[in-house]
């Protein structure tokens, strides 16, 4: 895989902005008025917090800077049909929009100050919690049935289609949830908290619930 180019991204520079005033202000605000950055439990709590901050970056950094790849120019996906049920690569772009926060003056008093850390961190992080949650509850359904958000939507269709002419639709794709998982998070079961196992195939095709010898591992885009 290539890497990106570096260049300046406004929606890219706004969550960096959004991650760093959550961090500043929930460990030398909320930790430390709380807990103390002087006490054990303050420390602990400051240090995990960072070590959580530092994985979302580089896990941000990975997603930013890292090329999904191509489909070769001279690959043609076969004719869909029940011997042969192959889709197209397709791609997803998430959009993330965050908010900006200017910095205080240095001369307000400490109870304003501390109002308007509370304020902005309320605005950002009740809305930002729901919309991780719901897209983190999304994207477990969508690994367990083994579908991109783009074959959900044709799935929606081609279940309408087959119902109106009295068939039974079937994601081609669906193997098993057990299955599904190890082929997007890999084989091992250890690694699914931080995957990390290179995936084997060529990204073009996949098992699918018509194949009758399984394999061991492989991905989906």
């Amino acid at each position: 895989m290539k890497r990106k180019g570096f260049g300046f991204s406004l929606p890219v520079t706004a969550v960096i902005l959004v991650i760093g005033f959550i961090y500043f202000s929930t460990v030398f605000t909320f930790i430390d008025r709380w807990l103390s950055l002087a006490s054990s439990p303050g420390i602990a709590n400051a240090a995990a917090f960072t070590a959580l901050a530092l994985m979302c970056v580089y896990n941000y950094s990975i997603a930013v800077f890292r090329d999904p790849g191509r489909v070769p120019p001279n690959y043609m996906p076969d004719v869909e049909d029940p011997q042969s049920p192959v889709h197209e690569i397709k791609r997803k772009v998430l959009l993330v929009g965050s908010l900006t926060v200017e910095p205080q003056d240095e001369d307000q008093e400490m109870g304003s100050y501390l109002r308007t850390i509370y304020v902005i961190s309320g605005l950002v992080l009740v809305p930002l919690s729901i919309a991780l949650g719901v897209l983190l509850g999304w994207h477990v359904y969508l690994s367990l049935q083994n579908k991109t958000t783009i074959e959900y939507h044709e799935g929606v269709r081609a279940m309408w289609l087959a119902e109106k002419g009295g068939q039974v639709y079937k994601h081609p794709y669906d193997i098993g949830a057990y299955e599904n998982l190890t082929l997007i998070l890999g084989p091992n079961i250890l690694s699914w908290l931080c995957p990390t196992s290179k995936h084997i195939g060529s990204g073009l095709r996949f098992r699918t619930a018509f194949d009758s010898a399984p394999v061991s591992s492989g991905t989906k885009p």
